[in-house]
Formats: C-alpha cells, structure tokens, sequence
C-alpha cells in the first residue's frame, strides 16, 4: 500500500435510490453496479414487478438466490441473499410467448433491512451501501497488472472480444474495472456474491488478479494439451493418408494387405490350437483389439507377441506314450547299469498306465497317475540327468531339461505380467512351446540349488506346478489363461534333500540314488563310459583294447568319488593318449631293425621316436591294436593321485579311521589325538561345528569315567593335555557320527593300542557309552571300500540298513553292530600296545613359554588357543565352557 492512501466514497455522485424496492430475484447469476446485462423474465410474479416499475420510477432491487441447484417453488425472504444491487430498468421486449427480455443497468450496491411485503412480489426496505475507493500506487500497480493479465488471456483465447480487451485497456477507474472483469471472469456464484459484498475496491481488484492468475493457468496447461493433441493428431493423420496410398499401390500392384493377412493368420491359428474355451475367448478379445489397431502403435508388436505365443502352444498335441513294460525294461538296461530301485519304479508306472487303458477305458492315457513327479537324490555323477532321458525314451516322450541351479526370481518359473515392458512367459511355458507336445519329462535339474531374494521365491512358485492336485489349471502370469500340466512327467534332481523346502518336499517322490561300487563302476566304463569315449574320440576296436585291470587301476588310483564322472575324465585321457599314438603310427613309417622288431620306440610317456638312419627301411607289419594294460594305463595317467595311507597313518596310537556323509557322496575321515604335558587342557582343531565339538567332550567324559575298566589311572589326566584333530581343517565339519571314532582316538591314545589298520566307523556316542544310530550308511560303507576298508564298525540299529549294500560288496567286507563302546573297542583296538617314547614330564610354563597360555581354575584349565574348558571328575553335571565355534561355509 501507499504511504498515504487516498479513500473516496462511491455513493457522491449516485441518482437518489428509494428507501424501499421491489426485488426481483435472480436465479444463478449476479448483477454488478455500473454494468448493464440481459436479464429474462418468465415468471408471473416477475413480469408483474416489472410492468409496476415501468409505471414508476424504474428502479428495482436485484438480489440472488443462495440455491444454485434449482430455482425454489415458493420463494422465502431466506433464500435471499443480504447484499444485491439497485438496477434501473432499461429496454422491454415481449416475447409472443409472453415471457420478457428486459436490460437492467446496475446502479449500486445495497443490503437489505427487512422484507416489508411477500405478495405479489417481495418488497423490502432497503439502504445503500457505496464501495470504498482507495488510490495510490498500489491500486495504478494493481490496475496494470489486471490489464496485464487481460492482455495475456487475449493471447491464450482466440475468440477473446477485442473490444472488451480495449476497454479494460483504456479504463482508469478502479471501481469500474473491477466491476468490468469480475461480470466477464468464469467464477463460481459464491465467488461473484463475495466479489460483490466485499466493500474495498482494492481487495475486489486483488482477488480478481487471484483469479485471473489462476485461469492463465489453466489456459497454458489447456494450450500445451491441445498442442499436444493436434501433433498426435496430425501425425496419426499423416500416417493414415501415408498408409491409405500404401495400400492403394499395393493394390495396384496386386500385392494383398500384409496387415489384414496376418489377422486372417491369427484367426486360422486359433482354430486349429485347440484352446480351452478360456484361452480361446481371451485369444479371440485380443486379435479383434490387434485388428483394430495401427500396425505402428506401440501396442501392436506386444499384442501380436503375446497372440503367437497363444497360438503356438501345445495345448492338445501330445506323444502317445509306449507303455509296453518289457521294451522299457530293455531300453533302461541299455542305458543304465544296476538302478534296480528306479528302473523298478517306472516300470510300476507304465504298468499301472496300461492297466488303466485296459480296464478303465481311459482315452486320456496321457494324464499321469497319482505320485508321478520323482526326485532323484545323490551325489554328482551317479547319472540322475542321463536317467531322466532314458526314462523319456523308454516311455517314446520327449525330454526336456530346466536348470533350476542358482533361480532367484519367481518370474522365472510363473512369467511376467504383460504390464511390464519385455515381460515374457516363464520357463515351464517356455520349453513347452519349445518342446511341441503337452506330455513331455521335465527334468528339473539342480531343485537344491533354488535360491530366494526380493523378487520372491521360486521353491514357492513350484509348489503348484509339482501338485498334480493344482496343476491341471496352472496359470502363468503372461498367459493369464489355466494350461494343464497334469500330464507332464517331472523329474526333478538333487545333491541333497536339506536345502528344499519341507512343502516342495513333501509333494515329490523321493528316490534315493547312492555312489557306485568298485565292481560297478567297473561294469558301467567297460557298457557305457569307454565306449562312448572311444567313439568321439573316432577310435574302434582295432585301435585300442582297454584291459579290465587297467579300468580298475584307473578307478583305484586315479578316481575316488561316489559317481563316475571323473572316471570318464580319465577315460578321455586315455582315448587322448590312444588317438595320440595312432596318428602317431599313421605319420611316421614303421621300420624294422636289423633283427626284423618295429624300430619306433615308445617313450614312458607313452610317444614314439623315429628310426635313426642306420637302421632298416623294411616295412613292418600292421602291429595289430594298441592294448592298454595296467601298466600302460598308469604311463598314460601320469603320477597316482589316491592312496592307500590308513594302514600308515593308524600304525600309531591315537589315529581312528571314521566315516562320514557328505552331499556329494561318502568319505572317510581321520581322528587324529596326542598327549603332551601339561594341566588338563582339552583342544579341539579342524574346523569343527558345535554338534562335533559336543561329541568329543562327551568322548573325553566317558573315558575318563571308565579309566579304572580300560586299564587307566584315575590321575592319567593330571598333568597333560590332550588334543584332538580333525585334517582337512580348511573344510568345515559337524554332525554326532564321530563319537565313536573320538572315543577310540582316545582310548587308543591314552591306553597306547594302535587301532586296526583296516577297520573303520561310524556313530553317536552318548555318556553312558551307548552307541545310536546314524543316517547315510550305504554311502559311508561305499567311501569306505574304496578307500580299502575290510571292516566297519556301525551301531546295532544301524543294521537293518545293511540290505541296500550290494551283494558282491557285503561279501567283500565284514561288518560289526554294536550297541556299546566297550564292544566298539574290543573289535577295533589291538591287543598288544605300542610303547610310546619316554619323555621327563615338564610343568605347564607361563604366559612367556612355549605353550599356550594357560590359566588353572579349581583343578581345571582352560586353554585360550583352540581349547575348552575340561572340569574336574567331580561333579559330573558341570557344564562345560562352549567351543568356538567353526567358520561356517
């Protein structure tokens, strides 16, 4: 505002307005002093005021109505509002309806004081109330910037009146402008009513530039859309006259309509897939929307992918199955040694299909029986992948493989919704389309190695597609439309079965497939593994001729796994080395010496050097194939990578051959222990979990409560400390198994007898010396003969699992079940000890010795490096201090 504002009354000047006026309701609108407006007249009451002003002094009083929604019936002095506007009554036009068009000037403002009559017209007593006009700079500053925004709105409206543009323009009363704009703004009619009651010019004029800012606004918003719509507009326009003379030359050409071929295309798809009755109403909705649209749209190429995929999916194309069980046998003999278990399952499952056709008179043979989704469980290489393609050929179907390795992200196996740009069917979906049929094996491979993270769980995901109860209506999230998976056959594959959720679990049958034994192994390189070699290595049989003792020295010495594959590595290596000397042969001529034997020599690395000059140029005959004997094979192979070390490793007290399970087969382990002197110390080394740490405490326990029974002093713990080590420390370890193996470490230490060098075991020892039962028999009996074992040592209830040991290997090897340690010592220790080395007892040193530090608690010790704390023999029910514990991997 202005220093010194300057206000003057509006009402100086104004013709005298009576006391008293007639009112003349207006419904929707408002009139404004100093403005002149149409009004039309049509009611009886109206029209009558009117016709009696017109014999009068021509003035009226016009007050709006507070109901914008409909004008009310029968009006009440309520419905009013206070303030209106004094108007003089200009032009009169009848119409030949009898209704009238009058023009009315505003006059001024007014409020009304009392309504002193409601028939036949509302007439009320009323006083004049003049508007505040201030000036200054602010309202000139304030009247620019009105015209301003007038001059803005001309730009932005075509239609705007150039003489009403002019006229605010030219206007330099204040009070006359505001009343100018405000008759010709859009406003709502509670704005104008608040425009009209507010008393200062000034606050009329900065709530019309509120206004006026605000529908700037909207028209440059308006503008930018409508520049937008007219360039899609004249592009799609340009692009419809483009493609009208497209097709024009097309035709003149005689060339068809590539768009309306590929509709009829479509249309000729979808009737010969086969669709459900879902898949082909949401095919046919999506082909009638693509015929619609512009081949350039962006939508086009994602509704006419997502139509071939609709099209081209098996939906009832399926192999008729081979259910005949004698070839199946057959081919499952051909492609596999022993498997007796699996082979005897898909057998079961082709008979009870065949049955169903016979006596059922089933006509969908295809769909599976309950229970037909399989999973193999072992350890790499005993041929879980190559089983699920025989099982595909013995039954006459097509296989398939889904690695599953390493799946994070749920889309993989349900899809990506259509939403999303690049979204693309999931795997399942996938390799159906792929795959041509409905019905093939589905061999998920590596189900274990599933993984979860923020896109969501895959395992999850798999629980509908491998419930034959859910998944005759699997819906993908691309597809949006049911497909029926009952009649694939799954088989899904797995190291080991802790990793897959207890759900997905329960909904497979689980098939358990141990390692191979040595007679085994031998069987499958002799059918399978060298001749499949020999062929892509291009050898045949009068190359090369493979000894069986040189299959076994190669599985011996070169290999020691639970599965055969790298037995074929070195088979390959000894195919190499053949291939090698044959070309060998081929290139260099064959001479005899002078007492007629082939001059080439073979190196001890199995290649030949040529004939020297002096010797004979007499050819050779043919040598005939090159025979691979034991001998051979070891130059081929290079340095032994496996030994025999149990017998040297066990010759000393202390060392115990254990057995364990790992995920990748059975193993044995060594159960190393020593005494030194010291207080009582108790290390634990190699990497041990908590479960194993726990079973060596135990062990210890035990021996020491049974010293007086294994010939020991009471005292023998006073003044040494003992340590236990498990090699391999880099690997980590855990499980109960070993109790046995630690407890006959020690007994073997402290009582001096060596433990058999051809005896190993296996099991969970409690304090009072019982021996419990342990899982993965089969496999640890395997790892134990090929590492030579003669005899293991197992728990009695362990004993029923001794039927899934091959014949030939429960033969070969003797087997003792026991039920407590002392029986566990009896049959594995020797009877005469070993003298150990005489060595003068030293006292435990301090923090600046050699030893660890160590730090001596109520006869107790407890070893900071790698120790526990070992409590006296009194009292029993101590607890122990916890281990540290192993780093986990």
């Amino acid at each position: 505002m202005s220093p010194n504002p300057e206000t003057t009354n509006a009402a100086a000047d104004l013709p005298e307005i009576p006391e008293e006026l007639a009112l003349l309701p207006i419904f929707n609108n408002i009139v404004y002093p100093m403005t002149i407006i149409p009004l039309a007249i049509g009611q009886e009451q109206s029209i009558k005021l009117i016709d009696d002003a017109l014999m009068a002094s021509r003035m009226i009083g016009l007050v709006a109505l507070r109901n914008t929604d409909e004008r009310p019936a029968e009006l009440k002095p309520e419905d009013f509002y206070t303030i209106g506007c004094a108007a003089n009554v200009h032009r009169l036009l009848k119409m030949p309806d009898g209704t009238l068009r009058v023009a009315v000037q505003g006059v001024e403002r007014i409020e009304i004081v009392e309504i002193t009559q409601t028939e036949p017209y509302f007439r009320a007593r009323v006083r004049v109330v003049p508007d505040t006009v201030e000036t200054g700079l602010e309202m000139e500053a304030l009247m620019r910037n009105l015209q301003g925004q007038v001059a803005q709105m001309a730009q932005l409206v075509p239609q705007f009146p150039e003489e009403l543009q002019t006229a605010v323009i030219n206007e330099d009363d204040p009070r006359r402008l505001a009343y100018l704009l405000a008759l010709y703004t859009r406003m709502e009619l509670a704005e104008r009513q608040a425009l009209l009651e507010e008393t200062s010019v000034r606050r009329k004029l900065e709530r019309l530039s509120e206004i006026l800012r605000r529908e700037v606004q909207v028209l440059q918003i308006g503008q930018q859309i409508q520049g937008q719509v007219n360039e899609e507009v004249s592009k799609t326009q340009r692009e419809y006259i483009l493609r009208q003379q497209l097709q024009a030359i097309q035709r003149e050409l005689g060339e068809d309509d590539t768009n309306a071929a590929e509709i009829q295309r479509f249309r000729e798809a979808i009737d010969q897939a086969n669709m459900p009755p879902e898949a082909r109403e949401t095919a046919e909705r999506e082909l009638n929307r693509l015929s619609r649209m512009n081949p350039a749209a962006p939508d086009y190429s994602i509704a006419r992918t997502y139509l071939e995929m609709l099209t081209t999916l098996p939906w009832t194309v399926s192999t008729e199955d081979q259910l005949n069980v004698s070839i199946a046998k057959q081919v499952l003999d051909e492609d596999h040694y022993d498997l007796e278990e699996i082979k005897e399952r898909i057998l079961e499952f082709l008979a009870v299909r065949e049955l169903r056709r016979e006596r059922l008179n089933e006509n969908a043979v295809d769909r599976p029986s309950e229970g037909a989704i399989l999973c193999f469980v072992g350890p790499p290489g005993v041929g879980k992948t190559s089983l699920g393609r025989s099982i595909a050929r013995a039954m006459d179907r097509k296989f398939m493989r889904i690695s599953l390795g390493g799946l994070r992200d749920e889309a993989e196996i349900r899809g990506h919704r259509r939403t999303y740009i690049g979204a693309m069917p999931g795997t399942i979906i996938q390799s159906l389309r792929r795959v041509e049929v409905n019905n093939p094996v589905f061999m998920l491979d590596e189900i274990d190695k599933l993984g979860a993270d923020f896109r969501g769980d895959p395992a999850s995901a798999l629980l509908e597609v491998l419930d034959p109860e859910q998944n005759n209506a699997f819906r993908d999230h691309y597809l949006d439309v049911a497909f029926d998976l009952s009649n694939v056959m799954f088989i899904a594959t797995a190291n080991s079965l802790q990793p897959i959720p207890a759900p997905l679990r329960d909904r497979m049958e689980i098939i358990q497939l141990s390692g191979y034994t040595l007679q085994q192994k031998l069987e499958i390189a002799k059918r399978y593994l060298l001749p499949e070699q020999m062929q892509k290595h291009a050898l045949t049989a009068a190359d090369v001729q493979v000894t069986d003792e040189a299959l076994r020295v190669t599985i011996e010495e070169y290999t020691r796994e639970a599965g055969v594959r790298n037995l074929e590595r070195e088979i390959a290596t000894l195919c190499r080395k053949v291939a090698t000397e044959v070309v060998a042969r081929k290139d260099t001529p064959q001479l005899l010496s002078d007492n007629g034997t082939a001059s080439n020599q073979t190196t001890d690395a199995g290649m030949f050097t040529l004939p020297t000059p002096a010797e004979s140029t007499e050819q050779a005959p043919d040598p005939g194939p090159i025979v691979v004997d034991a001998a051979r094979a070891r130059r081929y192979l290079g340095k032994q990578a496996f030994f025999a070390e149990i017998s040297e490793r066990t010759e000393r007290p202390g060392v115990v051959t254990g057995l364990v399970w790992t995920p990748v087969g059975g193993d044995i382990i060594f159960i190393e222990a020593t005494k030194m002197p010291g207080s009582k110390g108790f290390m634990l080394t190699g990497q041990l979990g908590e479960v194993m740490r726990e079973s060596a405490r135990a062990a210890l326990s035990y021996v020491r409560a049974e010293a007086s029974s294994l010939g020991l002093p009471r005292d023998f713990f006073n003044g040494v400390d003992i340590h236990l080590h498990v090699p391999a420390g880099a690997i980590p370890k855990d499980g109960p198994s070993a109790g046995i193996a630690m407890t006959t470490a020690l007994a073997s230490l402290l009582t001096g007898r060596p433990v058999k060098d051809d005896v190993a075991m296996t099991g969970e020892v409690t304090l009072r010396g019982k021996v419990l039962p342990i899982g993965g028999l089969k496999e640890k009996v395997l790892a134990a003969h090929r590492a030579g074992i003669k005899t293991v040592i197992l728990p009695k209830r362990n004993e029923r699992d001794l039927d899934e040991i091959p014949d030939d290997l429960r033969a070969d090897m003797q087997f003792i079940a026991v039920d407590h340690v002392e029986e566990v010592l009896k049959a594995a220790l020797r009877e005469q000890p070993v003298e150990p080395p005489v060595e003068e007892p030293r006292e435990p040193q301090g923090r600046g010795g050699d030893l660890p530090i160590r730090e001596t608690i109520d006869e107790g010790v407890h070893i900071v490096d790698s120790s526990v704390t070992v409590p006296d023999e009194e009292p029993m029910d101590a607890p122990p201090v916890p281990a540290q514990q192993g780093r986990p991997e």
